[in-house]
């Protein structure tokens, strides 16, 4: 069978326009997509100059997935590799190395006690699994009351119905679910600053919200250090240790949900590494393939995995058909080989303090609230929403691809970004702060 005539890029973006559903947009679209035709290291290359510009260096690494970059050989190999042994094969009654060895390479490289590991196939769906493993535990254990979760605003977990009701509830994109969604528990936003000390007043809201609720609260979900889609806000380490205290304290169990900041984007291995503590259950995605193919993990401790094991329902009722993927198994355990193979510190390190002179500047532009940085990640906060056409455009005519949202352009960088090319993101989250 003959394969059909290729398509003109302008065919391509009408019959996207007529067909495609694009995240977080309407349909059809208002704005027209740029059209990718190949990737490599840290650039994009285009169907067709856009303004001006037919490669734009990706500032965002694929929603933060792609640490390694685009078209990495390492990770090539890999897939190529698994592909000639087996694409897939289902879960439920086999196994398989690569699945078996990546989960034994996640227990040794994310803090103790986390012990076993369940592989998902989106982050979204690995909080569904957590929030699950903590309500099923309490059940499991005889506490059926037990069945809210505690977590600060300005949170985002996901788009699933689970996680979407631990999202912000004012503020965030999910506002419109609020009659619908189960009802949690929230407390403040907290305290912005990574190197800010603990405020008494809040670590007193905390402290008694947690204690006042402690025998319907199955456990507390926050994003360590850093709140991500949720508005790129970094907070002190000393409030995961505080909430490490108070749920021991009280009883109730605690998730870090790690999909943005795991496998090193915040200058540790782990966000929780910077407290000094472990969760009960956490969440990994997003680079934990290098950006490849979809794929995620929930780990938890054997006292967790034990309470619903001993229960009146004693399995995990959960299993995607794709669970532990064997392609997406080897890519990952290739992509953190190939990270704790190398000083991914340095890198990191080397980013942030580009991140830091290059955005510098920008502090000083009209409309522009904070710059703020933290390991490889760079935001520009505006005191307006983003003008998401002018920003957009001016990225690109600098030559670079940002995906700003709300009242934030920021940039998560691939790790591999050479310095040349980081000054040239810089310049280009500057110009899309002036433009937007």
């Amino acid at each position: 069978m003959a394969p059909p005539p290729p398509l003109t890029p302008q065919a391509l973006l009408g019959l996207d326009r007529e067909h495609v559903w694009h995240p977080y947009g309407p349909m059809p679209g208002t704005a027209t997509p740029y059209l990718v035709e190949s990737a490599s290291g840290v650039r994009l290359r285009l169907a067709e100059p856009v303004c001006g510009q037919r490669e734009l260096v990706d500032g965002m690494s694929s929603w933060w997935a792609a640490v390694h970059g685009y078209n990495h050989p390492v990770l090539n190999e890999a897939v190529r590799e698994q592909l000639g042994r087996m694409s897939h094969v289902m879960f439920g009654g086999l196994t398989h190395e690569p699945a078996v060895r990546l989960a034994t390479r996640l227990v040794e490289i994310t803090p103790e006690p986390l012990r076993h590991v369940f592989l998902a196939d989106s982050g979204s769906v690995a909080v569904e699994v957590a929030m699950k493993m903590c309500l099923q535990y309490w059940r499991s254990v005889g506490r059926p009351a037990k069945q809210r979760l505690l977590t600060w605003r300005g949170g985002y977990h996901g788009d699933t119905f689970h996680p979407m009701s631990v999202c912000d509830p004012d503020g965030g994109m999910h506002r419109l679910w609020g009659g619908v969604l189960p009802r949690q528990t929230f407390v403040g936003e907290p305290p912005a600053g990574f190197d800010a000390e603990v405020d008494p007043a809040y670590a007193a809201e905390l402290a008694a919200v947690i204690e006042q609720q402690a025998d319907e609260l199955a456990a507390v979900i926050v994003e360590p250090v850093v709140q991500g889609a949720g508005g790129m806000r970094f907070h002190s380490p000393g409030y995961l240790r505080l909430l490490r205290e108070l749920c021991d304290q009280h009883g109730v169990l605690l998730i870090f949900d790690e999909i943005a900041t795991g496998f090193g984007r915040t200058g540790a291995l782990f966000a929780a590494e910077h407290a000094g503590v472990a969760p009960d259950v956490l969440c990994l995605g997003k680079a934990l393939t290098g950006g490849y193919l979809s794929m995620a993990a929930t780990l938890c401790t054997a006292e967790v995995a034990d309470g619903i094991s001993r229960g009146e329902l004693p399995v995990l009722a959960h299993g995607p058909t794709f669970m532990g993927n064997p392609l997406a198994s080897a890519v990952a355990n290739a992509s953190i080989d190939l990270l704790l193979g190398q000083d991914w510190q340095l890198d990191i390190r080397r980013i942030e303090a580009g991140l830091r002179d290059g955005l510098a500047g920008a502090a000083d532009l009209p409309g522009v609230a904070d710059v703020r940085v933290l390991g490889a990640i760079g935001v520009v906060q505006l005191d307006h929403p983003v003008d998401m056409g002018a920003a957009t455009e001016a990225a690109a005519r600098a030559g670079v691809w940002l995906r700003p949202f709300r009242d934030l352009i920021y940039t998560m960088p691939p790790y591999v970004t050479g310095d040349d090319d980081l000054a040239r993101i810089t310049a280009a989250v500057t110009a899309a702060a002036a433009a937007g």
